[in-house]
């Protein structure tokens, strides 16, 4: 289907819609052509059709019973946008901790997996300092081939050991299709880096997937172009998708990216799903990581995504990045005084 070719037509139902109401909707709508999505939220259904209809006309719909109303949308992102959940997206996980609700989410861990006792005492630090998820690399993509290039499997299993210890949740990368079958059983929640956000095949079959992600926005992607990424994974039926922040390539060369601050309020207006920041990649450098954490939050993100090292001098990648564990212990502090002003409150 060329994207210019592609239809949506969103119908809002009346708060007191039956269920009947809703499928003689739905059975319209695949009359027509229309792949419907639908999203129940506390008090409204939101029925999205997406298709190649020959014609259709909203206002046949608007006098449906349990219709509230029926429009066209004509943004190239049609899943994405927030019509289609005007609430906003909350995924929840199997321990309780929720993203993109009032309370912001750490997320925190070393660049990757090295051993059993670096990833277990990372493991311990993250959850002494208030953190929800442990995240580390067990596949590592790296601009050189020569460097270490994470543990693989063995490095999913010390994840969801330590993990299963200490209560946190995984999050960790996947490079390619052939790993999410393998990394289905270990974690809680699939990371899509900068480099793949444009791999729609990948993209595709993480649509398939019963299973949150977290999507990086590219290094030199637009807002647009990220919203477009999202609709990949949310065109396959998985709508527990959220996106992140993580800096953006530019002129400038002190830092290792320039954090795009900015783009989180406008994700936040422009879509339903959660927003996160990263920080540790939007500069690269570690004491630069705290204030841009706080940056985030007071801008309107659900959570931070951030790397935390026991001994980030020795650390086998991102190092210089890394924060000491006191410090992701005395930022989180701050970020409990700054949440608040906000209306949010941590996690």
């Amino acid at each position: 289907m060329r994207e210019s070719e592609a239809k949506t037509m969103i119908v809002a139902m009346q708060d007191h819609a039956t269920e009947e109401n809703i499928q003689l909707v739905i059975e319209r709508m695949v009359e027509l052509g229309f792949n419907v999505h639908r999203t129940t939220g506390a008090v409204q259904t939101i029925l999205a059709g997406v298709g190649t209809p020959d014609h259709f006309d909203v206002a046949e719909f608007k006098v449906l019973a349990g219709v509230h109303d029926a429009y066209r949308i004509s943004s190239p992102y049609k899943l994405a946008g927030r019509s289609f959940r005007p609430e906003g997206t909350k995924i929840k996980f199997p321990n309780g901790v929720v993203v993109g609700g009032e309370e912001v989410v750490v997320m925190a861990g070393p660049c990757s997996v090295e051993s059993h006792e670096q990833i277990l005492l990372s493991a311990k630090q993250v959850a002494a300092a208030g953190g929800k998820f442990l995240r580390g690399g067990a596949y590592k993509p790296r601009s050189s081939p020569y460097s270490f290039q994470g543990m693989g499997l063995e490095g999913l299993k010390l994840l969801r050991d330590v993990s299963n210890e200490t209560g946190l949740l995984v999050i960790t990368e996947v490079m390619e299709i052939s790993q999410i079958e393998v990394m289905l059983p270990y974690i809680d929640c699939f990371q899509v880096g900068a480099r793949n956000m444009q791999n729609f095949n990948l993209l595709r079959e993480l649509g398939h997937v019963r299973k949150p992600v977290l999507l990086k926005r590219g290094i030199a992607a637009t807002i647009e172009e990220v919203l477009l990424s999202a609709e990949y994974i949310l065109s396959g039926g998985n709508y527990d998708l959220m996106l992140c922040e993580r800096g953006i390539r530019t002129y400038e060369t002190y830092t290792r990216n320039t954090m795009d601050i900015s783009a989180i309020p406008v994700l936040k207006k422009l879509t339903h799903l959660p927003v996160m920041g990263d920080p540790s990649h939007g500069v690269g450098i570690r004491d630069l990581v705290p204030p841009m954490a706080l940056a985030s939050v007071a801008a309107g993100a659900d959570g931070l995504l951030m790397e935390m090292h026991p001994n980030p001098d020795k650390a086998m990648s991102d190092g210089a990045q890394s924060m000491y564990p006191e410090q992701l212990e005395k930022l989180v502090a701050q970020l409990r005084l700054i949440a608040p002003i906000v209306g949010r409150k941590m996690a």
